[in-house]
């Protein structure tokens, strides 16, 4: 298929790219809220029914109808719909001051900053990449790990329908040409990521008697394996590593740690590899000494 240069070049410019991003960074607000509330009703009900009881519903839970695409956003306090002027990504929460328009109740700041910082990943992604349709291919890969990123950080879940899919995507997209890894390269990433978190696991398990992270770890360094290849994993793991003992000294220092005094690891693995996508192999390879 043929491609017009000049409207690639301004489609895939890194400004188009940056209000793409913010408008995927709205939507990646809503699946970071609501995919885990649609989780959890379905373990209770699947629980209910195993246990042949009524499934229980959470607090604020109405019980009404929901997925991310139904129903419409609203205020969390007052339940004022917003309307579309209100939703536009960015603006929308600048316009109205960072309150609802009906109760005045304060709007979480996350919002706009998710928006922002999508829309930058996204520039960057253009300008690393270049106007070509393997861009887009790359900032969904981005957008899965911010939303990713963002529900473990608030759940300690990474969702099996997310990891799994990217994975998958990366196997297909190495198998069809689109990333610059042949299918063997991918699938060996996937197979090395899973396997040397697993690893860890079991031996600190064996060792202290206690899990020392989740088996969605295991699954997201497989999927950015497949994306990235098997050279890239220790980068990703010794920079995720570093950067989470950083923080997680930080927030006990300032006694903000959550209960069970412990860090979630997967947002610090896909930062890890958002560096080595933005940065490229060649150059990870320079800072780690292996060129």
């Amino acid at each position: 298929m043929d491609f017009d240069p000049v409207a690639m070049a301004a489609l895939l410019s890194p400004a188009a790219l940056a209000l793409f991003g913010l408008c995927i960074g709205s939507f990646i607000n809503v699946v970071v809220h609501r995919l885990p509330l649609m989780m959890e009703r379905q373990w209770r009900t699947e629980s209910a029914e195993l246990l042949g009881v009524e499934a229980a519903r959470p607090p604020g839970d109405d019980g009404a109808p929901l997925s991310l695409a139904r129903p419409r956003s609203r205020c969390p306090h007052c339940g004022h719909v917003l309307h579309w002027h209100e939703n536009i990504p960015l603006l929308g929460w600048l316009r109205l001051r960072g309150r609802c328009s009906a109760c005045r109740a304060p709007i979480s700041q996350r919002y706009p900053l998710v928006e922002a910082g999508c829309g930058l990943l996204f520039a960057a992604i253009g300008w690393r990449f270049g106007a070509q349709p393997v861009t887009l291919l790359w900032c969904a890969f981005a957008a899965m790990l911010l939303a990713m990123s963002l529900i473990d950080w608030d759940t300690t879940l990474l969702p099996d329908s997310m990891t799994q899919p990217l994975a998958w995507a990366g196997l297909i997209a190495a198998a069809m040409g689109w990333i610059p890894l042949t299918l063997s390269q991918s699938l060996w990433g996937a197979v090395a990521g899973y396997l040397s978190l697993w690893s860890i696991f079991w031996l600190f398990k064996l060792a202290t008697g206690k899990d020392g992270m989740g088996a969605g770890d295991f699954k997201l360094l497989a999927a950015l394996g497949a994306w990235l290849g098997p050279s890239m994993l220790l980068p990703i793991v010794l920079g995720a590593s570093l950067l989470g003992a950083v923080v997680g000294i930080g927030m006990k220092l300032s006694a903000s740690l959550r209960e069970g005094r412990y860090v979630p690891f997967g947002p610090f693995l896909a930062g890890g590899g958002a560096v080595v996508l933005l940065a490229g192999s060649e150059r990870v390879m320079q800072w780690m000494g292996w060129a």
